[in-house]
């Protein structure tokens, strides 16, 4: 099986749509998708209720004559640290500060962490998680531990569309890392396409492995150039956000 995750075109994030770039991309992104996908394998899409991610997968779906299922734990995670009129999301921590508690490259204690604990992130997590697990579970794929129970082994292909913020929890899920290295030393930028593919050498048993992260092919190849968001400055004295 395959899952292929995803972002959304450059964010409108007020109006939450798609700038003109955005659009661009989502349909630089559908003519590449009608082109990639395999019409010999049963191909499902699924998508975040927002409407960044619903603009996106539209170009690709009406390309295709689909329709994609909507998943509430599938919106950009929310997870905040903080109390009352003090909330921050929890996934934008300046690196001087992150790197240096060793929990928070663990998948088992980054949790605990005092600040983390500060707030309403474990609820948001196991949320996602356990969409994580029902979704997989629904095509034959069950987590146990650190790897997965093979019910129903098949060549089926997943299409989720969403964001980078919840990208990085469906990640930290089926991998079992800590969120903290996905947030903060991967980047999707929009419309990138990121592709796992199940391995299964013992029978009934496999993991997902990564085969493609963050693939921008299809702006390249239409001569749009990436967008800077997700990003942070280069360099101190670059003039982008830091």
């Amino acid at each position: 099986m395959e899952l292929w995750i995803i972002r959304h075109g450059d964010p409108d994030y007020v109006r939450d749509s798609l700038t003109e770039k955005g659009v661009r991309e989502a349909k630089l992104l559908a003519e590449r998708l009608e082109k990639q996908l395999p019409k010999d394998k049963n191909i499902y899409f699924y998508c975040s209720p927002l409407g960044r991610a619903q603009k996106t997968a539209s170009y690709t779906l009406d390309r295709l004559g689909e329709s994609a299922e909507t998943l509430d734990w599938a919106r950009e995670f929310q997870g905040t640290v903080g109390k009352l009129l003090n909330k921050q999301q929890c996934w934008d921590r300046k690196p001087n500060y992150w790197t240096g508690i060793d929990d928070y490259y663990s998948y088992d204690k980054w949790l605990d962490v005092e600040l983390m604990k500060n707030g309403d992130v474990k609820r948001h997590y196991e949320k996602v998680c356990d969409g994580v697990d029902e979704l997989l579970k629904k095509h034959g794929y069950i987590k146990s531990g650190r790897i997965y129970d093979v019910e129903s082994s098949n060549h089926d292909i997943i299409v989720l569309f969403c964001h980078f913020g919840v990208e990085s929890v469906i990640l930290s899920r089926i991998f079992s890392v800590s969120p903290m290295i996905m947030w903060h030393n991967f980047v999707a930028l929009p419309t990138a396409v990121t592709r796992l593919v199940t391995q299964e050498r013992d029978q009934g048993k496999a993991i997902f492995t990564c085969v493609q992260y963050g693939d921008l092919s299809h702006l390249y190849a239409g001569d749009e150039e990436p967008s800077f968001q997700a990003r942070y400055c280069e360099c101190y004295e670059d003039d982008t956000r830091h």
